[in-house]
């Protein structure tokens, strides 16, 4: 059950970041749905650089996550998930163009993050890390 709330908690999360880089809104209250502490800042800031540079995204990640660990174990408050996320569908734009920001055609990254058991029973990323291109 703590697996799958985290894992929904963590797909959301890039699903919502997804949707928000199409206007690099990173004021996007769905964010916050997702993500707090650490992620919501790395987010936040990440989407902030997008709209001072006028670089928007466009398409989806696929992300591919597994639960591996879960703390503790018999009333858990932390899940680890290890991903191979996808950007090969999502990539940057300069704003009102089509002209990617860089060459990368995208591709995949592994990702770990930490999902944490919120005061209202809510699931929420705190952390990240995500790999450079072909990590996984």
């Amino acid at each position: 059950m703590a697996g799958q709330q985290a894992t929904e908690a963590y797909v959301g999360m890039w699903q919502a970041m997804a949707r928000a880089g199409e206007t690099s809104n990173w004021q996007a209250p769905e964010l916050a749905q997702y993500a707090t502490g650490n992620a919501l800042t790395t987010i936040t800031r990440s989407l902030y650089a997008d709209h001072f540079n006028h670089v928007v995204s466009r398409g989806r990640p696929k992300n591919n996550p597994t639960v591996s660990a879960v703390d503790p174990p018999n009333n858990p408050s932390t899940v680890r998930i290890n991903d191979c996320g996808d950007s090969t569908n999502w990539l940057q734009y300069k704003e009102g163009t089509n002209e990617p920001v860089d060459n990368s055609p995208g591709g995949r990254r592994s990702i770990v993050a930490e999902v944490k058991k919120q005061a209202d029973g809510s699931w929420k990323v705190d952390r990240f890390a995500v790999e450079g291109l072909g990590s996984c």
